[in-house]
């Protein structure tokens, strides 16, 4: 696909993507054969941890053959998980996004008699989206995320307190990241094209959760479930975002003209800065429970320890 000017001068006016997504794909050879026949030089992997890891391999398969390749990555997602980075693009369009739901959500709730409103956000293994979201909008009252383990029953679980938040409000909103609670469902072995574990849909397991808590304690209570994933995912970028993307497109531009190969052009700590892709994708970053962040968001939402 060529990429004139012309076609690529207002495709950040659009939400998704321009040049696709997927999962998998060719093997990394096959790659380097198509970059080698193509004579490329210049090779901008776009994405998450995953992507990142594909850049690394693609770099290294580089070296190996001793081809001049510069391989630069851009950290584009949403789950602002990439070990180092203070923050990646995608993610405040996202909680900008989170939020419209939340609100649905409360308005649902608070219109329905008991009702309890239930937003599920992005976020595998980091709750930065969920956290962000519940304490930039202030009307969660629980957030449960994959960092911070919990329980459903017994007296000190979320159930008790979401009858405490009916009796007390006559309404509740909750917020749960797709990857918390994993440990009180059934596991599944099974992985996607690019080798991620398929989690359980724990939104879905809340929902019922709740529902048949209720009914069972013979108390009222309307469950009003949203699941805004894809409006997320397909909004078009913010503002913060968009001046985000295009200094990180341009550094990275500037690092593969330097001849650097192998980095990632992120910001870290305050800083724009290059770094080694292979210290990026040791692991990816997630919610620290000891973290001020954490906790200015449990005072937002005034949730107890579910233990």
């Amino acid at each position: 696909m060529p990429l004139s000017r012309k076609v690529v001068e207002n495709i950040n006016l659009s939400g998704g993507s321009f040049l696709g997504v997927s999962r998998g794909g060719a093997k990394t050879s096959e790659i380097v054969d198509s970059i080698q026949a193509r004579r490329i030089d210049m090779l901008f992997v776009i994405g998450g941890n995953g992507s990142h890891a594909g850049a690394n391999a693609i770099h290294e398969e580089c070296r190996k053959r001793k081809l001049k390749v510069s391989v630069v990555a851009v950290p584009k997602t949403i789950d602002n998980d990439i070990l180092f980075m203070d923050k990646t693009f995608g993610f405040d369009t996202a909680v900008e996004e989170a939020q419209r739901a939340i609100n649905s959500a409360y308005i649902e709730a608070r219109s329905a008699y008991h009702g309890i409103g239930l937003v599920k956000l992005m976020g595998r293994s980091s709750g930065f989206i969920a956290m962000q979201a519940s304490l930039s909008s202030g009307q969660i009252d629980v957030c449960l995320i994959p960092e911070v383990s919990f329980t459903l029953d017994g007296e000190h679980g979320v159930m008790r307190h979401l009858e405490h938040l009916l009796e007390k409000k006559g309404f509740c909103v909750v917020c749960v990241a797709e990857g918390a609670g994993q440990d009180l469902l059934q596991k599944s072995n099974a992985t996607d094209a690019s080798g991620n574990v398929i989690l359980s849909d724990f939104g879905v397991h809340m929902q019922q959760k709740i529902k048949s808590h209720f009914k069972d304690i013979g108390v009222p209570a309307d469950v009003k479930y949203i699941d805004p994933t894809y409006m997320v995912r397909a909004c078009r970028a913010n503002a913060s975002d968009a001046i985000l993307c295009t200094v990180l497109g341009q550094n990275a531009v500037h690092g593969a003209f330097a001849g650097f190969s192998g980095i990632t052009s992120g910001i870290c700590n305050t800083h724009y800065a290059f770094l080694p892709i292979t210290e990026v994708i040791t692991k990816p970053k997630r919610v620290n429970p000891n973290s001020r962040m954490w906790h200015r968001c449990l005072t937002s939402t005034g949730q107890p320890d579910f233990h």
